[in-house]
């Protein structure tokens, strides 16, 4: 037993839809081999190095567009009419709803960082600093899903959570491309430094 395999799946994805991100085979949770021994430490590092490194890519990431996002981009970056998951939770909720909650912002976050970097190869194949990055923070993400998988199996044995994702940039110009990039790494950087904050506590050392 054990868990399907679904990046594939988080990044295909092509429009915004609800669906079923974690698959386990067999009716349950397997009872062992999934979780390393130091799941929970590693899950605290990963939100913080997220969270420390989110700023840094936003911002290399509109230097690496040109104008006129490097000027304006308060108003083209602007996240208000892009879908990003809803993050409701606080430091008083419970840490099954936090994990859950946890889960759905980065399922969509790894499908979202799989389309950015698809068009960053394409419109700036030499920005090697800017794609380097990308890639770090969605290989950073991947682990950090594996995590949650771990946790969630578990701890609550949950096996299905229902993602949605956003709409994919495939056959946008290159503006839109870039600012739908813009839209969501901006949202990241808001929403991240509230996940941190929230998700760090329920994971101390008890």
């Amino acid at each position: 037993t054990g868990v399907v395999p679904f990046m594939a799946l988080l990044l295909l994805q092509r429009r915004p839809v609800a669906g079923r991100a974690l698959l386990v085979t067999g009716s349950g949770c397997p009872s062992h081999g999934l979780c390393r021994s130091n799941v929970q430490e590693q899950t605290r590092r990963q939100v913080a190095l997220l969270n420390a490194t989110a700023q840094d890519l936003f911002s290399l990431y509109l230097k690496c567009q040109g104008e006129p996002f490097s000027s304006e981009s308060d108003k083209l970056c602007n996240p208000s009419g892009i879908f990003f998951p809803a993050f409701r939770v606080n430091r008083t909720s419970e840490r099954k709803e936090v994990m859950v909650a946890m889960y759905k912002l980065f399922a969509f976050l790894n499908a979202s960082l799989g389309n950015i970097t698809r068009d960053q190869e394409e419109l700036n194949p030499t920005a090697k600093e800017l794609l380097d990055r990308l890639h770090n923070t969605t290989k950073t993400t991947r682990g950090l899903i594996s995590n949650l998988t771990c946790l969630l199996c578990k701890n609550y044995n949950i096996f299905q959570v229902d993602v949605r994702y956003g709409d994919s940039s495939k056959g946008k110009s290159t503006f839109k491309k870039k600012q739908q990039g813009c839209q969501v790494l901006r949202k990241y950087v808001q929403v991240i430094g509230q996940a941190a904050r929230v998700l760090l506590p329920h994971l101390s050392p008890s």
